[in-house]
C-alpha cells in the first residue's frame, strides 16, 4: 500500500475542528503532516501524506465537512529570470515561504515552507511564480 499526498484547504469555520483526529481514529489512517498553515478565524491549508485502507472513505468525510481536497501533484517554482523583486507575492503568502531579505531587499522563496496555495501565482505581475506538475 502506497501513501498519497494531498492538500486540504478549509475556511475559518473549520480551523478549530479536529478533523485530522477523526481521520486517525475513525478511518485508521496514518497521517504525516508535511506542511501546515492553520490559524483560528483564518483559512487553513494542510499538506498531508496519508496511508491506509480507508483512504477514500476518509477523503469523503473531509469533503462532507466542507474541506477542499486536492491531490498534490504540483509545486510552486520561482523563476529568477522573471522576478524583479517587487514584493507583491510576499504580502499575500500565507506561510511565509516568500519574504523580503534585508538589507538587500531581495525576494526570497523557501519552497520547504510553501503550502502550494497558488496565491503568489495569482498576484505576481511578472509571472515569476509558476506551477509545475
Amino acid at each position: 500500500m502506497t501513501s498519497k499526498r494531498i492538500v486540504l484547504r478549509f475556511d475559518e469555520s473549520m480551523a478549530d475542528k479536529p478533523v485530522i483526529s477523526y481521520l486517525v481514529s475513525d478511518y485508521n489512517l496514518i497521517i504525516n503532516i508535511l506542511k501546515a498553515n492553520v490559524s483560528p478565524q483564518k483559512e487553513g491549508t494542510l499538506v498531508l501524506d496519508i496511508l491506509g485502507e480507508k483512504y477514500k472513505e476518509g477523503l469523503e468525510y473531509l469533503k462532507q465537512q466542507g474541506v477542499r481536497v486536492h491531490a498534490l501533484t504540483e509545486e510552486i517554482i520561482r523563476n529568477e529570470d522573471k522576478c524583479i523583486n517587487c514584493g507583491a507575492c510576499t504580502a499575500i503568502c500565507p506561510s511565509g515561504a516568500l519574504y523580503i531579505e534585508r538589507p538587500s531587499m531581495e525576494v526570497k522563496f523557501n519552497s520547504d515552507e510553501c503550502v502550494v496555495c497558488h496565491q503568489c501565482v495569482k498576484v505576481c505581475p511578472y509571472k515569476a511564480m509558476e506551477v509545475h506538475f
